[in-house]
């Protein structure tokens, strides 16, 4: 599987601003991922985050996204038991890239002449080969994206790619993260209650009965609301209040 070497990061303010098409739900980086798989030669994917304090002893990976199937259940927790505590000490010290040879194959994935900019995990700890990715924003959103697979052999040029996809899809997780947050702090009970009427079919003037408002108050709410879910309009605000929990 592929993974970009260590080139610097770089001002990640400036990067987010270039992001212009911004996700709406964590299933819409599936294909981008699976772009990024096939780029790699690779037959799986797994993005981790680094959860808890900055202190190391208490950080650990989580596995966000992953399409391992369910013939590989137990991977996601065999890798992070063989190399989790690894992965947590390079990404305080390193942005270089990370590859391993598997049980299933003991040939490291990547070009030879490319092993300065990489590092090596030890070999053969899980099935299979692969190449994990460090992404590094700050206090938080940073981890790892994986590629892996048999026989993944990338070139030097298709390890730089994937990195810098990599930060993109990382940088796409925490956006994803931050507007969910804001929306928890903006929805107001009134804002909810209206989604909620309006989710259940009601009409603006069947929602203003219920709540004892007017009609413009009620699309006054249902249209902040919609704004500050980040939604192009009061049906996509429903079902995003729906995801994140705000209504049933």
């Amino acid at each position: 599987m592929g993974h970009q070497p260590g080139r610097a990061i770089g001002n990640t303010d400036q990067m987010r601003m270039v992001r212009v098409n911004r996700i709406s739900s964590r299933s819409d980086l599936f294909p981008r991922l699976i772009a990024m798989q096939k780029l790699a030669d690779a037959q799986g994917f797994a993005v981790f985050r680094v959860t808890g304090s900055g202190v190391p002893a208490k950080q650990r990976l989580i596995c966000e996204l992953e399409n391992w199937g369910p013939s590989n259940a137990g991977f996601g927790k065999g890798f992070v038991d063989a190399h989790g505590e690894a992965l947590l000490d390079h990404i305080d010290r390193s942005l270089l890239p990370l590859f391993w040879a598997g049980s299933h194959d003991r040939a490291a994935p990547g070009p030879a002449d490319f092993s300065p900019f990489m590092v090596r995990l030890k070999d053969g700890m899980v099935p299979f080969s692969g190449l994990a990715f460090p992404v590094r924003l700050g206090a938080i959103g940073n981890g790892f994206v994986l590629f892996t697979g048999d026989d993944i052999d990338p070139s030097s040029d298709t390890i730089i790619e994937l990195h810098g996809r990599c930060c993109n899809v990382m940088m796409d997780l925490l956006s994803l993260d931050e507007r969910r947050a804001a929306a928890t702090e903006a929805l107001s009970e009134r804002e909810i209650a209206c989604l909620q009427l309006a989710g259940d079919g009601r009409i603006s003037e069947e929602i203003g009965d219920k709540l004892g408002l007017s009609v413009h108050t009620v699309n006054a709410y249902l249209g902040s609301a919609t704004i500050k879910l980040d939604s192009v309009n009061r049906i996509q605000a429903i079902a995003k209040a729906i995801r994140l929990g705000y209504i049933s």
